[in-house]
């Protein structure tokens, strides 16, 4: 794809991998483009852009380009430059890395769970997102700032207090933090049904915090740190980590400072008793950064987290992964930064679905409640190891590595363990990853954990077959390479591979890096999770068409071995990007 762009010398060319080989390996509308701009015949333009490619790109690399109605050019790629591309990519330790975000900082936010809260379904979509593309990011030479931007300062931890104060229990508290604590949230949001004022207790609890009551200060310290040793838990088994965890109470100490000098810059009005910032002019409601009572707000504490942000780590970009929901705070807070002069950096909102049921309907439990995180992933570990025990059935005998005082009697049950948690946390990520994060995602089990649709298991699957495949030709290559001379030893030759399912293979291989701009410039997972799917589909399709091991030629199973090489390292390669351990046995 780079090469076509390069041979036309303009950025930015829509390059199309068609459905169907006869429109070509590759194919572009630009002709169409420019012959619109010059009012010309599209034909006209296709068949003149198409000869000046021809005279532009070396010699060998297409095996043709044509210029097709309606004024379409499709590139079909020669096998020699394939065969010649696979010695390069072999041979490459650094292969899809760039320089593209070299010297350039970003800063990813993402999971952002709410202190004394349990983490559920929905935190799963922003941090396995975020993760990701924070990993792509990274691979691109970028510097990522990965940010947990934890919700613990507020009204409702006035809340907590008060009901803490209400109805808590130090030792229940002690022995079980979390749940017990959102047992108390949600006894107050119930009582206060019954008793309106205790709203008024909480926002009053609230106020004495910000204003630095020690007892209130003590209690909120202790939910904070209970809170966050439950999120690391869970963070541990997911294989997510995060460069920063800083959330909203570390701008506590900036906030009058920041109120009292929007009011004197005039950007900050009087509103009912209250402190707003107008965007009439942008077409947004207006942006209310103090409550009549003094207290801070969401808005207050997110322009100072700009603030900060800015002055420490000057990012050229900060992408904000959080939900749909949350899409006119956003539009509010950039405004309120391109206002303040705060917008030197890049500032996107990568906002994404919801999760849902098979039915269709929010991902809830049957009495109606969401569905926590560690509930979710302990179930897809459940089903995943079932999966592995039902696999191992058929087969008669696991075929992973064995515990070698326990050969031939099957995987062991720490290992079936191993291998469902890394099956089922793939199988999660997999199926939100795969979708347009702009959509919502359902929850389909089956499909989930099907080894042989698209799935995170059959990438997995896929990546643990060809494995196998090495294993076993390199016990053979030992055993045949002791009756070859050493001078007879020859370097691999890929001009043996001249299948349709080998050169198939090594155009996807080619195609690793495209798949990686692609998703680095649209920001979405789904592209590049469907071609790792296309890459595992024809890993399978060679691996059943073309024998390795039975090979008697030995020049062209040496070829085949090298090229399985290849592939693998980018499946590994991929789906680390995405944050899916690659198994070398399933």
């Amino acid at each position: 794809m780079r090469i076509i762009e390069s041979a036309i010398k303009e950025k930015g060319v829509e390059v199309m991998i068609p459905d169907r080989e006869n429109f070509g390996h590759y194919s572009t509308n630009l002709a169409m483009k420019l012959a619109k701009l010059e009012k010309k015949n599209p034909m006209d333009s296709a068949r003149e852009l198409a000869g000046k490619i021809s005279a532009r790109v070396p010699k060998g690399v297409f095996l043709k380009i044509e210029a097709v109605t309606p004024g379409f050019i499709n590139f079909w790629l020669s096998k020699e430059f394939l065969q010649k591309e696979l010695t390069r990519i072999s041979e490459s330790k650094s292969f899809g890395k760039t320089n593209l975000g070299k010297g350039k900082k970003v800063i990813f936010e993402y999971s952002d769970p709410n202190i004394a809260k349990r983490m559920h379904v929905g935190h799963l979509r922003a941090t396995i997102i975020g993760d990701a593309l924070s990993n792509i990011y990274e691979f691109l030479g970028y510097k990522v700032v990965r940010w947990n931007y934890i919700g613990d300062w507020g009204t409702q931890f006035g809340k907590m207090i008060a009901a803490y104060k209400l109805w808590g229990s130090k030792a229940a508290v002690q022995r079980n933090p979390i749940e017990e604590l959102q047992k108390l949230y949600v006894k107050f949001h119930e009582e206060t049904g019954k008793n309106p004022e205790l709203e008024k207790k909480g926002q009053e609890e609230f106020k004495r915090l910000e204003n630095g009551d020690k007892t209130n200060k003590k209690l909120w310290e202790w939910f904070r740190r209970e809170s966050l040793r439950e999120f690391d838990k869970i963070y541990k088994i997911l294989g997510v980590k995060f460069d920063v965890t800083i959330g909203e109470a570390f701008y506590e100490k900036e906030l009058k400072k920041l109120v009292a000098d929007l009011k004197k810059k005039k950007i900050a009005k009087e509103s009912e008793g209250s402190l707003i910032i107008d965007l009439k002019k942008f077409g947004l409601p207006p942006a209310l950064i103090q409550k009549s009572d003094g207290a801070s707000l969401y808005m207050t504490r997110d322009i100072a987290n700009i603030k900060y942000r800015l002055a420490e780590y000057k990012p050229v970009k900060m992408f904000y992964v959080v939900g749909n929901e949350q899409s006119l705070h956003f539009e509010q807070l950039f405004k309120v930064a391109e206002i303040l002069g705060l917008d030197k950096s890049e500032l996107k909102h990568l906002k994404f679905g919801l999760v849902l049921d098979e039915d269709g309907k929010k991902f809830a439990t049957r009495e109606g409640r969401v569905v926590l995180l560690d509930d979710l992933i302990n179930k897809a570990v459940r089903l995943s190891r079932e999966v592995v025990e039902e696999k191992s059935r058929r087969s008669g005998e696991r075929p992973e590595v064995r515990d070698s005082n326990r050969r031939g009697s099957g995987a062991s049950e720490k290992e079936k363990d191993k291998i469902a948690h890394a099956v089922g946390i793939g199988a999660l990520k997999y199926n939100d990853l795969k979708e347009n994060r702009h959509s919502d995602v359902k929850f389909n089990w089956g499909q989930m954990l099907n080894i042989s649709g698209n799935s995170g298991p059959y990438l997995q699957y896929t990546y643990a077959r060809m494995q196998n495949i090495l294993a076993k030709s390199s016990k053979f290559q030992t055993l045949s390479s002791k009756k070859i001379p050493s001078s007879k030893k020859r370097k691999t030759n890929f001009d043996l591979l001249v299948k349709k399912e080998e050169l198939d293979l090594i155009r996807k291989v080619l195609q690793f890096p495209d798949a990686l701009i692609d998703a680095h410039d649209s920001l979405l997972t789904s592209g590049f999770s469907n071609y790792l799917y296309e890459l595992c589909n024809l890993a399978n399709r060679f691996y059943e068409t073309a024998p390795v091991i039975k090979e008697p030629d030995l020049a062209r199973r040496g070829a085949r071995v090298s090229l399985i090489q290849t592939t693998n390292r980018v499946i590994k390669a991929g789906l680390g990007l995405l944050g899916i351990k690659a198994l070398d046995n399933i």
